[in-house]
């Protein structure tokens, strides 16, 4: 735990310091050089003192130091060794001298073994010190026109020497700080404040490319100036101050460059569409930058650049700008040329306003403009085409045609170009009137309006007036169905056309239609004879023919009349109608009349066929008559009637007379009772069969039949049937008998006796007789 450490090093003198040792009377510590045969220290330290110091050594020397704790016997409690070397040996300053102001440089012979030197420049209590490696060194961060004490110490690893005996230096005066600025384009402006300790100062300036000669001036006051210099040129401008000694302090150097000339030959160039001028003119010498300047009245509108020309935008326009362009650089400005006057275009015209003074003119007017020379006035309509006025007052004329939206725009026009595009207008003049208006009636109460579609018209309306009331219809489309008119009534007509922009055009003409007739009612219909109908009714128009239509199954019938009453003829029998009247103008024709029921007498049977059932029986059958439900048919004579009442087709009459001529009739008769008597041709029942018929055997193979004759003017014959054979015999006129002969035998045979009928069939049914 014995250590020894070395707290300050010298040329001649090692400084050490160690801890107590319990124990410990006295320290011994021996220092013996390295590399020096011979040389070494020895020196005792009570066990009070813990610190010591070795004089008398060599100046840049190793030595081995040895340090031993004592105890009151003498012997060694603890020990410890150390290595370590003396600082260099002083230097001596040859000179020290100051060629700056903040600066004093030293120049020394070199000391062996200094790796380094202190230098060390002191002003009463307060010092600077710097490190260098080798002579001249400099002190720096002085003082200007001071006066110094300059030490110097060597240094190498073991520490430093003692400072080497003082050297006085002062430092040069300081350069005066200079205040530069171009007065003019061909002049400088130089001052500084008063540098101290100085006596005189010296400014000289020439341009920094170095052609021309140099300008100097000495000068015991803080400012100069420089004249007759080029413009725009960058000139070095250097000066120091010096003492009452005359010598020079710090220099100081500044570049400043002469203000440019004002620039020529200005151009303006005005941008009329943009509302822009472009300023142009001829480059500076030493222009930097340039700054346009445009004025009008308070407003002041600028435009830098680094180019030879520029842009100045946002110009007002019916104003007058004075343009002027100034040269600047880092030393200045030059003057700002001779204003240039530009003049914008006009504003756009103000106060626009359209009115149509009659129809088809359009009247175009606004305020005048400052700088406005004329005006024109482009009117464009919705179809493209374009029409323009060009004037010096402040209105125009333009044609104009309904229906159409026209947009106008206004312009100003002078030297310097067209106004902006103001405000554009639209104007709408009316829609026009419809043309080819039709009215067709629909009905006695309804008229169909219709018209060809107009420019403009986004709704039409149409109004009918006429009777005692007025009636109104909007639409969007180019038709209308006006209803609840009153029939048989004419009606003025108008159709007025509306837009939005415009309203109706109330200036259309209107056009006289009449309605349909109103429709008639029948009172009554007359049946004249079964197929003649009279058919009346009320007549409740001015001028109209009625036409009257009987409807039904069987087909139309008409009959036309201007009165109140017409006939239909030739109506089919059994027939079911619906008569109507409908009534007919040139405006159109009415709503059918509430219908009326009509009903002609059946028809009568075409066929009628009449055949004997038997001798007082006989069957009448007919042919379907239309319209007929029930039938009555009879048969009359002068000895007897037959009758029958039927729902059938036919019917048998009995009690009938043979040989007797009958009468026929039937009538036919409807659903409602309406009867059709019918008529047709005699018919006469047949002979009477023969009474008394006997059979008489004739041999084996034939027969006698006997008959009473019912009239001598008939005439019989007989028929026998048998399944061997059927067999006539007709007598002679006359005879109440007849002989059958050469019959088969062993067969039954019918034998019947009847009259003779000169048409028609056999009668077969006259009585029948067996004959085995």
């Amino acid at each position: 735990g014995f250590s020894v450490s070395v707290y300050d090093v010298t040329s001649w003198s090692i400084y050490l310091r160690w801890p107590k040792i319990s124990g410990a009377s006295s320290y011994r510590v021996t220092a013996t050089a390295v590399n020096t045969v011979g040389h070494s220290l020895l020196s005792h330290f009570s066990d009070v003192t813990l610190k010591g110091t070795l004089t008398s050594l060599i100046p840049n020397t190793i030595y081995a130091i040895q340090a031993e704790a004592i105890d009151k016997n003498g012997l060694i409690l603890a020990e410890t060794q150390i290595m370590q070397s003396t600082a260099p040996d002083i230097p001596v300053i040859e000179q020290a001298y100051s060629k700056l102001s903040s600066s004093i440089t030293v120049e020394w012979r070199a000391v062996p073994g200094a790796t380094s030197y202190l230098l060390t420049a002191q002003d009463g209590d307060s010092f600077t010190e710097t490190v260098v490696t080798n002579s001249p060194g400099t002190v720096t961060g002085l003082k200007p026109a001071t006066l110094y004490r300059i030490t110097i110490r060597s240094i190498n690893s073991g520490g430093k020497s003692r400072p080497s005996p003082f050297r006085k230096a002062k430092t040069v005066l300081a350069a005066p700080i200079l205040s530069v600025s171009s007065l003019s384009c061909d002049s400088i402006a130089v001052s500084w404040k008063a540098v101290y300790m100085a006596a005189g100062f010296s400014v000289s300036l020439m341009r920094s490319d170095g052609l021309g000669r140099m300008l100097k001036e000495n000068t015991t006051n803080t400012s100069l100036i420089f004249t007759n210099l080029d413009p725009g040129t960058l000139y070095t401008i250097k000066a120091y101050a010096w003492n009452v000694n005359g010598i020079p302090g710090d220099d100081f150097t500044y570049n400043q460059r002469t203000s440019p000339k004002t620039p020529a030959d200005v151009q303006v160039a005005f941008n009329s569409g943009a509302l822009r001028a472009i300023v142009s003119w001829m480059p500076t010498e030493g222009a930097l930058t340039y700054s346009v300047t445009a004025s009008s009245g308070l407003l002041k509108l600028k435009c830098n650049t680094s180019s030879a020309s520029c842009m100045v935008p946002s110009l007002q326009c019916s104003s007058e700008y004075y343009v002027s362009v100034t040269a600047y650089n880092d030393a200045g400005s030059s003057k700002p040329t001779d204003a240039v006057s530009l003049k914008t275009i006009p504003c756009a015209p103000e106060n626009v306003s359209i009115e149509e003074d009659e129809p088809g003119h359009l009247l175009v007017s606004w305020s005048s403009v400052n700088f406005g020379h004329y005006y024109v006035v482009f009117v464009k309509s919705d179809d493209g085409l374009e029409v323009h006025c060009n004037t010096s007052h402040t209105q125009c004329h333009f044609q104009s045609d309904c229906g159409f939206t026209y947009f106008i725009s206004v312009f100003a026009y002078n030297k310097a170009g067209q106004s902006p595009l103001g405000d554009v207008f639209n104007y709408t003049t009316a829609p026009c009137c419809p043309g080819d208006i039709r009215a067709a009636a629909v009905s006695s109460d309804t008229l169909r309006v219709t018209w060809a579609p107009v420019r403009g018209a986004e709704m039409y309306t149409t109004r009918a007036r006429g009777g005692s009331g007025e009636v109104l219809c909007k639409h969007t489309a180019a038709a209308c169905t006006l209803s609840a008119l009153r029939c048989d009534t004419r009606y003025d007509i108008t159709v007025y056309s509306f837009s939005e922009a415009r309203g109706s055009n109330t200036s259309c003409a209107s056009k006289s239609v009449a309605t349909a007739p109103c429709s008639p009612e029948i009172k009554n219909i007359s049946k004249e004879t079964l197929s003649v109908i009279s058919v009346h009714w009320q007549s409740n128009n001015k001028e109209a023919t009625y036409i009257v239509t009987a409807r039904g199954e069987a087909g139309l019938w008409h009959c036309t009349s201007s009165g109140n009453s017409c006939t239909l003829i030739n109506l089919p029998c059994g027939s079911a109608f619906s008569v109507s009247a409908i009534a007919r103008s040139p405006a159109g024709q009415s709503l059918p009349s509430y219908s009326v029921p009509l009903e002609t007498a059946p028809c009568c049977p075409n066929e009628l066929i009449l055949t004997q059932v038997t001798q007082s029986v006989t069957n009448i059958s007919w042919s379907v008559g239309m319209g007929a439900q029930t039938y009555v048919t009879a048969l009359e004579s002068p000895k007897g009637q037959a009758k029958c009442h039927t729902l059938q087709n036919y019917c048998l009459l009995g009690c009938i007379t043979c040989g007797t001529n009958y009468t026929v009739s039937l009538k036919a008769i409807s659903e409602t009772g309406l009867t059709s008597s019918c008529t047709y041709q005699g018919y006469s029942s047949s002979a009477c069969c023969p009474s008394g018929v006997k059979l008489y055997r004739l041999g084996n193979n034939g027969i006698r039949v006997y008959w009473r004759a019912s009239d001598e003017k008939i005439n019989y014959n007989t028929d026998l049937h048998g399944s061997k054979g059927n067999f006539t015999c007709t007598p002679s006129s006359g005879l109440s008998h007849c002989d059958i002969t050469e019959i088969p035998c062993g067969d039954v045979y019918t034998v019947v006796v009847s009259p003779v009928t000169d048409k028609g069939p056999k009668l077969t049914f006259c009585p029948k007789k067996i004959y085995s």
